[in-house]
């Protein structure tokens, strides 16, 4: 455990899960844990420390999440993913990708995703779940039984609020504001409203010194959609010049839009390869301009190269003989910018004899062709994911289905060929040990062509489970 000050008390400020199990707690004084459970190592805590690598997970966080991070000390992150979801799956998918790689860091993560900052902050530490996705409009029902130590409030402030038998935020939202107001001051409800979204509480996003940055700052507030956009092709044309002189290409781009009420509006384009033509990224800023809500007027533009990379000039030389490469590399970017990175990528064959596992995805600049291994084997352009199961009518143990109902049709069929074994791949999974397919390419009375496997090898139970399965349909 550590040990650290609130103000003259010495507290345990962090504890392991050995620790919590046996009855440790965080803000448990010293003397007490220390009276309470022998054997127990305590050490002095390093806030400067943990300042410094909850800054670092931030940067991290901002190259990889999201252009709006912020630390929330001590131990918290705060990440505005509006507008930025769709590029790891959804919301559920950032929840679960940043906990996942936050284990390999061997960081223990709560995450929880809600509509503000505040109810976020009390979800991710006093549910008891890893993960917490609140939907929109649901906050209220969420907050009302945690308890008031979820608010953030001053730790000077919490035991009178107990004394008053206020345990949950939602007793203390139900309470009348003025007398409470008099006696804890305008800081109690203040946190009750950010929690709940009737309070705005901007976000004010981490800055690396080391990332490349150009501003431009208004004496009058602007507003207009044609105003904004010419001073962001002003400002990519000043991050290109900079870019240039550190001989750097952009794979990311951030512009926040500080607004007069001092809520920011950020907007962000991502790029298959480093990039720095001028022309090419304000056409993909200005495209996302319109989600932006100037309000009563934005008085600062900032613009931040959040990932960059090595960019060399390199000579194009003509050829007569073979025709150029067409540069797609800009309509991928548009497309990925607009759907998704998930939503754009190229299929390549692997090498393996399962089917299901003989094409995967790539990003569309990969460079790789993918094994030819399978390429002389018939294949269906259609397959069945997961394979479905059928009634078939076959003698075995190699001989093809006579008949089959699939889907509720029954299908006579004219002609088979096969069977084509395929075994297991032991290597991949334990599960496939000795086991065997046995596909038969079927095809029936109305010229229609299935392929269907029966899943061992017609005669040993060890060998799979004797069914028959449709995985395929022939073009």
């Amino acid at each position: 455990m550590l040990k650290g000050s609130d103000g003259r008390r010495r507290v345990i400020s962090a504890a392991d899960d050995l620790a919590l199990h046996v009855g440790a707690r965080v803000g448990m004084p010293v003397a007490q844990a220390e009276a309470l459970f022998a054997d127990l190592v305590i050490m002095d805590g390093d806030p400067t420390a943990d300042s410094i690598v909850l800054e670092k997970l931030a940067i991290w966080a901002l190259r990889r999440y999201s252009p709006m991070v912020a630390a929330d000390p001590p131990a918290g992150l705060v990440l505005d993913i509006q507008g930025a979801a769709h590029l790891h799956g959804g919301e559920a998918g950032v929840v679960e990708d940043v906990v996942q790689r936050l284990a390999e860091m061997h960081i223990t993560a709560f995450a929880a995703l809600a509509d503000t900052w505040g109810a976020a902050h009390a979800l991710a530490r006093f549910s008891g779940n890893q993960k917490r996705i609140i939907a929109p409009g649901q906050i209220a029902d969420a907050l009302v039984n945690l308890p008031v130590e979820a608010l953030r409030l001053p730790a000077d402030m919490l035991p009178d609020l107990r004394l008053l038998g206020l345990d949950t935020i939602g007793e203390l939202a139900a309470k009348p504001r003025a007398p409470l107001t008099r006696s804890f001051g305008q800081k109690l409800f203040r946190r009750v409203d950010q929690a709940f979204g009737r309070l705005a509480e901007p976000i004010e996003p981490v800055e690396a010194p080391e990332l490349i940055s150009v501003q431009r700052v208004f004496a009058e507030p602007i507003g207009a959609p044609e105003t904004i956009e010419k001073y962001t092709r002003r400002l990519t044309d000043q991050m290109c010049k900079r870019l240039e002189e550190a001989g750097l290409g952009v794979r990311r781009l951030d512009l926040h839009f500080t607004r007069v009420d001092n809520r920011i509006e950020t907007i962000f384009v991502s790029t298959a390869k480093p990039v720095r033509e001028p022309k090419r990224l304000a056409k993909l800023l200005c495209d996302k301009i319109e989600t932006v809500d100037p309000g009563w007027g934005i008085d600062k533009m900032v613009m931040t190269a959040a990932f960059v990379e090595d960019l060399a000039m390199r000579q194009v030389v003509a050829s007569y003989s073979e025709p150029a490469r067409p540069d797609v590399e800009e309509l991928w970017d548009v497309l990925a910018n607009r759907y998704g990175t998930d939503s754009l990528y190229r299929a390549v064959p692997v090498a393996t004899d399962i089917p299901e596992r003989a094409v995967k995805r790539v990003p569309p600049t990969c460079d790789g062709t993918g094994s030819t291994r399978n390429a002389a084997f018939r294949r269906p352009q259609r397959m069945v994911r997961p394979p479905e199961p059928i009634m078939a009518l076959a003698v075995l143990p190699d001989h093809p289905p006579r008949a089959f109902t699939w889907r509720g049709q029954r299908y006579a069929v004219a002609r088979a060929d096969g069977p084509e074994r395929v075994r297991g791949e032991w290597w991949v999974s334990d599960n496939e040990k000795g086991k065997v397919r046995d596909y038969f390419v079927l095809e029936v009375e109305n010229g229609e062509r299935f392929w269907v496997f029966r899943g061992g090898d017609g005669q040993h139970a060890e060998t799979g489970s004797l069914n028959w399965f449709m995985h395929g349909k022939f073009d």
